[in-house]
């Protein structure tokens, strides 16, 4: 399982398109609608590529889409954007839905662990950096697989932990003392708590543990089973996402993983 199956997505993963989104990072809590509405913009192309490649059609229009932890609307907007109008989202803080003034036509405010939907009922499901917040990722990924038709597909991208944003806010190299002291040395440095509060809202999650995870599903005896399309890292160049089939090297150097399951 790689990135070998998504050409049109490989070229879009250029360096030049990394070097943009890592100059990005910075501005998170500073400025969260510069950082957010590129990431959101640059999460529509990476979706689009994917389905271009491995979906029914070569087009998102008409494509029923969950994004499961949307937030407060960058992504809603990005969508509109690109004429993608069957778009929705589902998030369980009602401060975080609004917190950008971002009107969202189609918002469901509930749990990623349980979602409020039937099953199949989405041609696309997708989660941006999600799993790292919630204490149970892969009954998140359970759920997103229910609610895709059979044939649609999956796409789940999170942060790994042993990766130099592991910690989020909390800095690049701290969490890797643990995260209780960068937790602790954060709310020294600034004054308060870190909005990402590690065994609260931040958990850790390897690189291994979703390659695992992807494997898990392909048996007759899975609830929903799917077939493993492709894993990646999402910021990096396509050159470079051979990192992820080199265990040890792939909990450092990926940073974000990119799972691509198709519901069968």
């Amino acid at each position: 399982m790689h990135g070998n199956t998504l050409p049109t997505l490989r070229r879009h993963a250029t360096l030049r398109r990394s070097l943009r989104l890592l100059a990005d990072f910075r501005y998170e809590q500073a400025d969260p609608d510069r950082f957010y509405g590129h990431l959101a913009a640059d999460t529509v192309g990476v979706l689009s590529a994917v389905w271009a490649d491995a979906g029914d059609t070569g087009s998102l229009a008409g494509t029923r889409i969950l994004d499961v932890g949307g937030g407060p609307g960058y992504f809603a907007r990005a969508f509109a954007s690109a004429g993608v109008d069957n778009y929705v989202t589902c998030e369980p803080d009602a401060g975080e839905m609004s917190a950008a003034g971002i009107r969202v036509s189609a918002s469901v405010r509930g749990s990623g662990m349980d979602l409020p939907f039937a099953d199949a009922a989405f041609d696309l499901t997708y989660s941006s950096n999600v799993a790292e917040h919630v204490p149970d990722p892969w009954r998140m990924a359970d759920e997103m697989l229910r609610v895709t038709r059979p044939g649609g597909l999956m796409v789940f991208s999170y942060t790994c932990w042993l990766g130099p944003f592991g910690g989020h806010e909390t800095g690049l190299w701290q969490h890797y003392i643990g995260g209780e002291f960068a937790a602790r040395r954060y709310e020294r440095r600034h004054g308060h708590a870190p909005k990402n509060r590690w065994g609260e809202s931040l958990f850790e999650v390897s690189c291994a543990d979703g390659l695992r995870y992807a494997e898990s599903v392909t048996g007759t005896d899975h609830p929903y089973p799917a077939e493993p399309v492709a894993a990646f890292p999402r910021y990096h160049p396509s050159w470079a996402w051979w990192m992820t089939e080199v265990p040890g090297l792939r909990e450092a150097g990926v940073s974000n993983l990119v799972l691509v399951l198709r519901r069968r």
